[in-house]
């Protein structure tokens, strides 16, 4: 049986190592002509993420990232007004990424292959690429992200529905920090609450998976309303007057607004957070979107991971749903000779699992909404906006 994966960053590797353990002839096919490193910061691992990564055949038990003990909010004097006992191993996309490329065959690795049309008979699929190529199989699998080349073939009608707010990222290096900031902060994943905002840092891994003192680095991330019509528009228009709808490519953020970013953070938050904010030398813009399909089978065609369902990032589940989404594919296809029945059987076990994780990022995001329109989603927002309930509910599979 062949897989043609469309889609080579997280979730496509996933899929096909774990598809290629399975016993599938597998192929991955990447938009983009370069190798895909440096994107993305910082990821917090849970043990099912671990657990899919030793199905991988991936080495995940040491050096997977920077262990943290506990969790700490920080006022906006800087005072410590939380605490919370949470260990947890806090990685970089950049490790991850290599541990799942480096364990996937080079050959069937292919890079600027941009997906233009799917054509599927009574027995087999056909990829069409932008550069006249075409690939065969028995199925697809659709692991190519949120803005889905797959889902808008098989599902045009769904469309990725903005939030609200949007995710402000970047890292800091260990070694700018002052001594103050680092004892203070470095140690943890650190909270910073102002009204409807949240902010979180924690340490990860250096350039090159640097886990060696003074080598790491401070990531964090900033969720900010940004009202769509106005303040989200001028956030992803560039210097050159032109917008960008989905996500704005960080070396075109307009100074202006990486200058006012970090003055809020000044005026904001507490100062060891500001200077980390300060010290970071190109913050980039994530717009929150939830994207949620009814169906994650259509025909000979899966969709996993951010194509099928994108989790407002609260849970921090995104690497760890697409794993066990591509884990669910590799089971159903090696229970089933019909690939139509496999992926059915795929669908009715992830389809809750996504809806759930789905649910729940919207509950801890409801509070940085521009608008809270009933009392009970008020009440709600207030609750998980106390420095507890944040330090125990973010980033945590289990509620």
């Amino acid at each position: 049986m062949r897989a043609l994966v469309i889609g080579g960053s997280m979730s496509g590797l996933f899929a096909g190592t774990l598809l290629g353990r399975a016993g599938l002839a597998v192929d991955v096919y990447e938009r983009v002509e370069a190798e895909l490193t440096g994107r993305g910061a910082g990821i917090v691992t849970h043990p099912q993420m671990r657990a899919v990564l030793e199905a991988a055949g991936c080495e995940a038990s040491h050096d997977l990232g920077v262990d943290v003990a506990s969790r700490r909010t920080l006022d906006r004097v800087g005072r410590v007004v939380g605490e919370y006992a949470c260990p947890q191993t806090l990685t970089s996309w950049d490790r991850v990424f290599r541990l799942l490329r480096e364990n996937f065959p080079g050959e069937s690795y292919h890079r600027g292959k941009e997906l233009t049309r799917i054509d599927e008979c009574g027995d087999g699929v056909t990829a069409h690429f932008a550069d006249g190529s075409r690939a065969d199989g028995d199925l697809i699998v659709g692991a190519d992200g949120f803005r889905s080349t797959v889902r808008g073939l098989v599902l045009p009608e769904v469309k990725p529905a903005y939030a609200g707010y949007v995710g402000w990222r970047g890292l800091a290096d260990e070694a700018a920090l002052s001594e103050a900031t680092h004892s203070d902060i470095f140690d943890a994943m650190v909270f910073g609450l102002p009204p409807n905002e949240q902010f979180i840092s924690y340490p990860i891994a250096g350039p090159d998976n640097a886990l060696t003192p003074g080598r790491r680095r401070c990531n964090f991330v900033w969720y900010r309303p940004a009202a769509e019509a106005s303040e989200l528009r001028l956030l992803l228009t560039d210097a050159g007057g032109r917008r960008h709808p989905l996500g704005i490519p960080p070396p075109l953020i307009r100074t202006d607004v990486i200058a006012a970013l970090r003055e809020a953070a000044r005026a904001l938050l507490a100062p060891q957070l500001a200077e980390v904010v300060r010290l970071a030398p190109q913050p980039f813009l994530q717009p929150i979107f939830d994207v949620e399909t009814a169906r994650m089978a259509v025909g000979r065609v899966a969709l996993i991971g951010d194509a099928a369902y994108l989790a407002r990032p609260h849970v921090a589940a995104g690497v760890t749903k697409a794993a066990e989404d591509a884990m669910a594919l590799a089971a159903a296809l090696t229970s089933h000779t019909d690939v139509a029945a496999a992926l059915l059987a795929f669908e009715r076990a992830r389809i809750p699992e996504n809806r759930r994780i789905i649910a729940r990022g919207r509950e801890l995001g409801g509070y940085l909404a521009p608008q809270l329109v009933t009392p009970d989603a008020f009440a709600a927002a207030e609750r998980h906006h106390a420095p507890q309930a944040v330090m125990s509910e973010i980033a945590v599979l289990e509620w």
